[in-house]
């Protein structure tokens, strides 16, 4: 199999999906840190649309956009699938996969923003979840993931809730992701973060605390000068 390289930050969600989905399935690859304030001419050469990270290589030729990577690995790779085999159920993980890459963006702004921009933002976020809580969660019936007793796709894409979240609360000063009002989704989280190959493959939190007050601050100190 052509040599596997996989462009990505040490603590951006959008590579972990791709991390975990590698390591999931048992794919060796190699990994290049980049530096996204000194980006490489590796990154720019492979990702010259977006400049973004993750970038997958598979023998010379790159796939972008975390979710597009994984579904190219599970096509490629069939063993130990991520996505269902019945195509309706396929259908249903494609939609919440959707889902969170339309509305998972609200999350973010939280940390970016204060006052009733991030009133608005802990709101939509807010929303987000309590569809998740009462729709996507009532899919799986009495499963431990998305993917039923194994981690699946909707699980890798939704992964930024589970650990992530809780770093954007911190920074931003606020509670969104109460467990009374969540439970199932608590649930979830518990049980995805005590997966073996999640929990080896986290960015360490007091460390994604420390980085994202920096970004923060910039942020705002920029946005009111």
């Amino acid at each position: 199999m052509a040599e596997l390289k996989l462009l990505g930050t040490w603590l951006s969600p959008f590579s972990c999906r791709v991390i975990w989905a590698l390591k999931l399935k048992g794919i060796p690859f190699e990994y290049v840190e980049e530096d996204l304030a000194n980006k490489s001419s590796m990154l720019l050469q492979y990702n010259p649309v977006h400049k973004k990270i993750p970038v997958l290589v598979h023998g010379g030729k790159p796939i972008n956009e975390s979710m597009v990577i994984v579904e190219y690995l599970d096509e490629t790779w069939p063993d130990h699938p991520l996505l269902p085999t019945h195509p309706y159920e396929r259908a249903l993980a494609r939609f919440w996969v959707k889902f969170i890459e339309d509305k998972g963006s609200s999350m973010w702004a939280i940390f970016r923003s204060k006052g009733e921009e991030q009133e608005k933002a802990v709101k939509d976020t807010t929303e987000i979840l309590k569809t998740i809580e009462e729709e996507a969660m009532g899919l799986m019936g009495e499963s431990k993931y998305f993917g039923g007793e194994n981690i699946g796709i909707v699980d890798i894409a939704f992964g930024p809730i589970a650990h992530w979240l809780p770093v954007i609360e911190k920074v931003g000063g606020v509670q969104v992701l109460e467990p009374h009002k969540f439970p199932k989704l608590q649930t979830w989280i518990q049980n995805f973060k005590q997966d073996v190959v999640i929990s080896e493959n986290l960015p360490d939190e007091e460390k994604m605390v420390a980085f994202f007050k920096r970004r923060r601050e910039m942020i705002l100190a920029s946005a009111s000068a």
